[in-house]
């Protein structure tokens, strides 16, 4: 994993935004561009091989132009099947690493994917942590853990700071407190609009608006 072209990207966009109206999280507006456009930003650049792991009707994410990756098991066993099928995905476009995000946690640091792989011994699998919170969603694994990721569902497993443990994960830390913050509410939202307006202007990528 030495170079950013050996690497794909997942949003992890599954999920309804309960606690705001029962929305697509994903295609909620932050900053005047759905969330999913602010991941995809971070996880995108420089250019890679990008997917959207969802279920339900992919129509609703066409404006991206992205593949959309429904999970294989359809008793919605939450993210790490949509990890394993982004690897799956991964593996297929010749990569040797995806990075992952969720969709509900816009507000990434520039140096997200560089640190991450920074830290990965070469094909270890790393994770982001921040005011001693893990955050296993925002992620970078080697493909070679596919394997070992099926049969940790097929046993009915599902919490991914489990599977991390098991294959010893790096926690990769940040100081920031601003960072990763987790929009579940209408008042996360308007935390994240008012941490983003403080944020230097900076030019976006082509991502739909």
């Amino acid at each position: 994993m030495n170079t950013s072209s050996d690497i794909a990207a997942v949003v992890l966009a599954g999920g309804l935004a309960r606690r705001m109206g029962g929305a697509d999280k994903a295609l909620l507006p932050l900053a005047g561009r759905p969330l999913l456009s602010h991941v995809l930003a971070a996880l995108g650049s420089p250019p890679r091989p990008c997917a959207i792991s969802a279920n339900g009707d992919p129509a609703r994410f066409a404006a991206f132009g992205l593949p959309v990756l429904a999970d294989s098991d359809d008793t919605r066993p939450g993210p790490l099947a949509g990890i394993a099928t982004g690897l799956r995905w991964a593996r297929a476009q010749g990569a040797q690493a995806l990075v992952s995000a969720a969709v509900d946690t816009p507000i990434l640091p520039g140096d997200l994917l560089e640190r991450l792989r920074g830290a990965s011994s070469g094909m270890h699998l790393t994770h982001a942590r921040a005011g001693g919170r893990d955050h296993p969603t925002l992620a970078l694994w080697p493909i070679g853990l596919l394997t070992s990721l099926e049969d940790y569902l097929a046993r009915g497993e599902r919490r991914m700071m489990g599977f991390m443990a098991l294959h010893e994960a790096i926690a990769v830390e940040w100081d920031s407190p601003d960072l990763f913050v987790n929009l579940n509410t209408p008042d996360d939202l308007a935390r994240a609009e008012a941490l983003l307006a403080q944020r230097p202007k900076t030019c976006s990528t082509g991502t739909a608006s």
